[in-house]
């Protein structure tokens, strides 16, 4: 498997001089995703839990709805110079009767490790069905709950600890349970790894579920927790319009800037309990 961390020699510059020292790098990597040995996409991801960023870019894509919907993930033969397997090319079968994607341009795409939207024909060709939707989820997590999550999830950040290069993205139960991490140099592969993750264990839709994202939140990022059927998307950052957008029409509670203990609700604030006042 590849590196997740790459050491460089840097330059420090100072009011106080200069001095070279070795610095700890993300390690950025594209990654070919095939179905049935056909093409589909590449990303620019940081290595490791491929599987897991496979199925859940295929969920979130409409691709397939459960695990059961793929046969198997294998590794093609993809060697560098000197004749190691690079590990960048993954073959994902469909199971019997789980139709093929779509191979026109529509599908077969560029995914950039900030914006896997980029190359799609048109904003109507993101706006994918999703099979669970979170509207009528009954989830309630109290305003203290939600509010420390960003930080516990950051605490968990293993790599960013050290290279400061990594989004993050991790599941939450409503009592503030953290029950998978995983970070990346896209943030929506951070997503398709924290999604993938729930699809291989059984828990999509992810109904009573928290997702909290490091960075801001993008249209994609919303459609993702739409397609998966979470409920509530947190961030520490602002939302997009169409994040907002989406959000509205699907029944997905979104906040941003949630820090020092406050937030912005910008959609279905009802999910969220804030104490009485007194």
């Amino acid at each position: 498997m590849g590196r997740l961390i790459a050491r460089k020699k840097v330059l420090r510059l100072t009011p106080d001089g200069e001095r070279s020292r070795p610095d700890s790098i993300a390690v950025e990597d594209p990654l070919e995703l095939r179905v049935d040995g056909r093409p589909l996409a590449v990303t620019m991801r940081t290595p490791g839990h491929d599987v897991e960023l496979a199925h859940g870019f295929l969920h979130t894509e409409g691709v397939i709805g459960s695990a059961g919907d793929l046969r198997d993930a294998r590794y093609c033969d993809s060697r560098d110079a000197e004749g190691r397997n690079t590990y960048n090319v993954l073959d994902l079968g469909l199971s019997p009767g789980v139709p093929a994607p779509e191979t026109g341009v529509e599908r077969n795409f560029y995914t950039t490790s900030s914006c896997g939207v980029c190359g799609k024909a048109s904003l109507d060709a993101v706006r994918v069905k999703s099979r669970y939707s979170p509207a009528g989820d009954p989830l309630r997590v109290s305003l203290e709950v939600l509010a420390s999550l960003p930080d516990r999830l950051r605490e968990q950040q293993e790599v960013f600890e050290r290279t400061g290069g990594l989004h993050a993205a991790g599941l939450f139960t409503p009592d503030g349970e953290l029950l998978v991490v995983r970070e990346d140099v896209g943030r929506h592969n951070a997503v398709d790894k924290v999604i993938g993750w729930a699809l291989l264990g059984g828990l999509i839709p992810a109904r009573g579920h928290i997702l909290i994202v490091s960075g801001r939140t993008s249209f994609e990022l919303a459609q993702k927790a739409v397609m998966a059927g979470i409920p509530l998307l947190g961030a520490v950052s602002a939302p997009s319009s169409l994040a907002v957008e989406l959000a509205d029409e699907c029944g997905l509670t979104l906040a941003g800037f949630i820090r020092n203990g406050s937030l912005n609700v910008y959609s279905h604030p009802d999910r969220i309990t804030v104490p009485a006042r007194v």
